[in-house]
């Protein structure tokens, strides 16, 4: 007698199933897994696309010109126009610094030059300043020396040699003499020091006489086709030194600006010319351009 064949268990069945159920679980798993990575890389690319696109096109430069006039609330809501309108902000900001220092260098540079009413090319800054020289004995021209009159006795020896503070630029000295090379408002200036000090060997009459009131007078003249010179600043002061006193010291300084034409001189020119000092930090003449 033959028995039938046995079915499955029953635990094999649900071993089954499991084993079923785990497997389709896992292709769910990376279906959905693959579908989402495959969407997010969509969406990435589309909103790199986007973004570039925001500061791309033939509009964008455009958009900056008017970019006061492109502000509406609606944009405002608007990220790409955001994007574009900061952008926008920050290149027109760093335009107008790099303009601004643009400016100023080039303002730096002309102003180290001056235009020529002739025609010529410009000529550097125009500026003098000489001192006096203890060195020299004879600083000072005597009054008949002079080719035309003026009060005084001028001053022909200055140093310009850049020694020490002293210097010229565009600017010619001739026989104490600065010659103005262009037409233009000058700021024109000049100290004298008088310093008087006793001498042991000097006589009493010449002592007495040096002691005696003085007017201690500076002036500064200006040589034109004119046939006299033209008295341009006088600056005056009265000394009375003590007779117990061994020395007297005393300064005059004056300055202003003045019109002058191309190849005018100005000089300076002193009273008691005896006790003038040239000592190059006390006793000074210049002149500079400034229009």
């Amino acid at each position: 007698m033959m028995l039938p064949a046995a079915g499955p268990s029953p635990g094999q069945t649900c071993g089954v199933v499991l084993v079923a159920a785990v497997l389709l679980q896992s292709v769910c798993v990376a279906v959905t897994f693959l579908y989402f990575t495959n969407e997010l890389k969509q969406l990435r690319d589309t909103y790199s696309k986007s973004g570039v696109a925001c500061l791309t096109g033939e509009e964008m430069g455009n958009f900056i010109q008017n970019l006061d006039l492109t502000e509406s609330e609606d944009r405002e809501a608007d990220p790409c126009w955001q994007v574009k309108w900061h952008l926008g902000k920050l290149i027109k900001k760093m335009m107008a610094r790099s303009y601004e220092e643009n400016i100023s260098a080039v303002n730096g540079e002309r102003a180290l030059t001056l235009p020529r009413s002739d025609g010529q090319p410009p000529l550097n800054r125009i500026a003098a300043h000489l001192t006096g020289s203890s060195a020299r004995r004879s600083p000072l021209s005597p009054r008949n020396s002079l080719p035309r009159r003026g009060n005084g006795h001028k001053i022909s020896n200055w140093e310009s040699s850049r020694r020490g503070h002293s210097f010229l630029y565009n600017v010619e000295l001739r026989n104490g003499e600065l010659v103005i090379p262009q037409t233009g408002f000058y700021y024109i200036y000049s100290q004298i020091y008088f310093r008087f000090r006793e001498n042991e060997n000097e006589d009493s009459d010449l002592l007495a006489q040096i002691r005696n009131p003085k007017q201690l007078v500076q002036y500064v003249y200006k040589l034109t086709n004119y046939p006299e010179p033209i008295l341009l600043m006088k600056s005056a002061r009265t000394s009375c030194w003590s007779k117990k006193a061994e020395y007297g010291l005393y300064s005059i300084y004056q300055g202003g600006v003045f019109q002058l034409k191309r190849d005018d001189r100005i000089f300076v020119s002193v009273s008691n010319s005896d006790i003038v000092d040239m000592d190059k930090e006390a006793s000074f003449f210049g002149a500079f351009m400034i229009s």
